[in-house]
Protein backbone atom coordinates (compact mmCIF):
# COMPACT_ATOMS: atom_id res chain seq x y z
CA UNK A 1 0.00 0.00 0.00
CA UNK A 2 1.31 3.47 -0.82
CA UNK A 3 1.35 6.50 1.40
CA UNK A 4 -1.78 8.63 1.08
CA UNK A 5 0.19 11.85 1.57
CA UNK A 6 0.96 13.85 -1.53
CA UNK A 7 3.00 16.97 -2.16
CA UNK A 8 1.19 20.12 -0.97
CA UNK A 9 2.26 22.17 -4.02
CA UNK A 10 -0.65 22.90 -6.36
CA UNK A 11 -0.86 20.44 -9.21
CA UNK A 12 1.96 18.21 -7.99
CA UNK A 13 0.95 14.53 -7.97
CA UNK A 14 4.20 13.24 -6.40
CA UNK A 15 4.44 11.41 -3.10
CA UNK A 16 5.50 13.52 -0.13
CA UNK A 17 8.89 12.70 1.41
CA UNK A 18 9.57 15.89 3.41
CA UNK A 19 7.74 18.28 5.72
CA UNK A 20 8.05 22.06 5.59
CA UNK A 21 7.48 24.03 8.78
CA UNK A 22 7.70 27.81 9.16
CA UNK A 23 9.12 29.21 12.40
CA UNK A 24 7.74 32.72 12.11
CA UNK A 25 9.36 34.26 15.20
CA UNK A 26 12.80 33.21 13.88
CA UNK A 27 12.07 33.92 10.18
CA UNK A 28 13.08 30.36 9.33
CA UNK A 29 11.69 27.70 7.00
CA UNK A 30 12.62 24.17 8.10
CA UNK A 31 12.54 21.31 5.57
CA UNK A 32 13.00 17.94 7.23
CA UNK A 33 12.04 14.30 6.80
CA UNK A 34 8.34 13.56 6.44
CA UNK A 35 6.57 13.98 9.78
CA UNK A 36 4.77 10.93 11.15
CA UNK A 37 1.44 12.77 11.00
CA UNK A 38 0.16 15.62 8.85
CA UNK A 39 -0.19 18.76 10.97
CA UNK A 40 -2.40 21.76 10.13
CA UNK A 41 0.47 24.30 9.92
CA UNK A 42 2.97 22.19 8.00
CA UNK A 43 3.30 21.32 4.32
CA UNK A 44 4.25 17.96 2.85
CA UNK A 45 6.64 18.19 -0.11
CA UNK A 46 7.99 15.83 -2.74
CA UNK A 47 11.75 15.59 -3.12
CA UNK A 48 12.11 18.08 -6.03
CA UNK A 49 10.06 20.71 -4.20
CA UNK A 50 11.84 20.05 -0.89
CA UNK A 51 15.26 20.49 -2.56
CA UNK A 52 14.33 23.62 -4.53
CA UNK A 53 12.38 25.51 -1.85
CA UNK A 54 13.39 29.13 -1.38
CA UNK A 55 12.32 31.47 1.41
CA UNK A 56 11.41 35.15 1.34
CA UNK A 57 14.21 37.71 1.57
CA UNK A 58 15.53 37.92 5.11
CA UNK A 59 14.43 34.38 5.95
CA UNK A 60 16.71 31.41 6.45
CA UNK A 61 16.08 27.91 5.07
CA UNK A 62 17.23 25.01 7.23
CA UNK A 63 17.20 21.87 5.11
CA UNK A 64 17.75 18.21 5.98
CA UNK A 65 21.14 17.22 4.55
CA UNK A 66 20.48 13.50 4.07
CA UNK A 67 18.29 11.65 1.63
CA UNK A 68 14.55 12.08 1.81
CA UNK A 69 13.12 8.59 2.10
CA UNK A 70 9.52 7.73 1.23
CA UNK A 71 7.61 6.58 4.29
CA UNK A 72 7.29 2.83 4.80
CA UNK A 73 4.02 1.24 3.66
CA UNK A 74 1.28 1.32 6.25
CA UNK A 75 -1.13 -1.47 7.05
CA UNK A 76 -3.55 0.78 8.90
CA UNK A 77 -7.03 -0.05 7.62
CA UNK A 78 -8.34 3.40 8.52
CA UNK A 79 -5.66 5.06 6.37
CA UNK A 80 -6.51 2.68 3.52
CA UNK A 81 -10.19 3.56 3.81
CA UNK A 82 -9.49 7.30 3.87
CA UNK A 83 -7.30 6.97 0.75
CA UNK A 84 -10.02 5.04 -1.07
CA UNK A 85 -12.56 7.74 -0.23
CA UNK A 86 -10.17 10.49 -1.43
CA UNK A 87 -9.53 8.63 -4.70
CA UNK A 88 -13.27 8.20 -5.29
CA UNK A 89 -13.89 11.90 -4.64
CA UNK A 90 -11.37 13.06 -7.25
CA UNK A 91 -13.04 14.21 -10.47
CA UNK A 92 -12.79 11.80 -13.37
CA UNK A 93 -10.75 12.99 -16.37
CA UNK A 94 -12.88 14.36 -19.21
CA UNK A 95 -13.87 11.77 -21.75
CA UNK A 96 -15.07 12.22 -25.31
CA UNK A 97 -17.32 9.15 -25.22
CA UNK A 98 -20.29 8.90 -22.85
CA UNK A 99 -19.69 6.32 -20.15
CA UNK A 100 -21.99 3.55 -19.00
CA UNK A 101 -21.97 5.04 -15.53
CA UNK A 102 -23.00 8.49 -14.49
CA UNK A 103 -21.42 10.44 -11.66
CA UNK A 104 -23.15 12.82 -9.31
CA UNK A 105 -21.11 14.32 -6.48
CA UNK A 106 -19.33 11.53 -4.68
CA UNK A 107 -21.81 8.82 -5.73
CA UNK A 108 -21.77 6.75 -8.88
CA UNK A 109 -24.83 5.23 -10.58
CA UNK A 110 -24.08 1.93 -12.27
CA UNK A 111 -26.73 0.57 -14.63
CA UNK A 112 -27.92 -3.00 -14.04
CA UNK A 113 -26.28 -5.73 -16.14
CA UNK A 114 -29.19 -8.05 -16.97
Amino acid sequence: MRSPRRCSRNGCPRQAVATLTYVYNESTAVVGPLAAFAEPHTYDLCEPHARSLTAPRGWEVVRHEGEFEPPPPTTDDLVALAEAVREAARPAPPSSAPSATSRRGHLRVIPPTH
